[in-house]
């Protein structure tokens, strides 16, 4: 892979970067590159994912970051061979569709999870169905999320919901803060799972809605599936890949 581009987050250090591996390196435009050169932490990871999920390309992250767990170690001088040696992980996003109490509908894709979380000070009161026929009638909540294999250490895995196999077919459906009933801690689902959730009194108990950080505010109902149709790249140096680093995450 020789067409590069480089992208990099605002941070000091992921810029500082950017320019020590132009002046190494060619870069070429996103639109005739063969593998993108993302610089920064898992955040700019997701967004370098969600803004060039159209293309069909490769990424291979380097740590310039905090945590970094979708991110390779931050080398300059051996480049070409790393992105030469990587191997390549593929997965789905969830595809969000969250209708709004006056009516309106946003949709977004997430990679990690979609959360639904409680606006005010009161906890939140959500119905869920699954493939239409309904699992719990009322869990009362700080809130609840639905999260991927490549998702399960981030959020999902501090609200104490399991860590995933990257190439397991399961979806992970975790409560944060779960009140009624008390000792639910969640469900396994079939990747090929629609999950709905309806908000209970929605105005007097208020719920966002997000998906990788793009928030809706004031939901009423909240949609999950699949969506089988994006497929995203991710390039590991060989033996650090998001299975081994799922492993790993699990004996610490």
């Amino acid at each position: 892979m020789t067409k590069i581009a480089f992208v990099a987050s605002d941070a000091p250090t992921a810029q500082n970067a950017l320019e020590r591996l132009l002046a190494r390196y060619k870069s070429v435009p996103v639109e005739e590159a063969e593998v993108i050169v993302a610089l920064g932490g898992d955040g700019f990871m997701l967004q370098t994912l969600h803004g060039t999920e159209h293309l069909d390309l490769p990424v291979y992250g380097m740590n310039r970051g905090t945590v970094g767990f979708l991110m390779n170690e931050y080398h300059e001088d051996d480049l070409l061979f790393r992105l030469a040696a990587a191997e390549e992980e593929q997965f789905n996003p969830l595809s969000m569709t969250a209708e709004t109490n006056d009516g309106k509908v946003h949709h977004a894709l997430a990679i990690n999870e979609v959360s639904l979380l409680r606006e005010g000070p009161q906890a939140a009161r959500l119905r869920i169905t699954v493939d239409g026929k309904l699992r719990m009638a009322e869990l009362v909540c700080d809130g609840a999320l639905l999260a991927t294999p490549a998702g399960s250490t981030a959020y999902n895995y501090s609200a104490h919901g399991p860590i995933l196999p990257i190439g397991a077919d399961v979806l992970a459906l975790t409560a944060v803060a779960a009140f009624r009933p008390r000792r639910w801690r969640g469900a396994l689902l079939p990747k090929s799972a629609e999950v709905q959730f309806d908000v209970i009194d929605p105005k007097k108990r208020p719920v966002m809605a997000d998906a990788d950080g793009r928030s809706v505010r004031d939901v009423a109902r909240v949609r999950i599936k699949t969506a089988t149709d994006v497929v995203h790249r991710i390039m590991f140096d060989p033996g650090h890949g998001l299975e081994e680093r799922l492993i790993q995450e699990q004996f610490v």
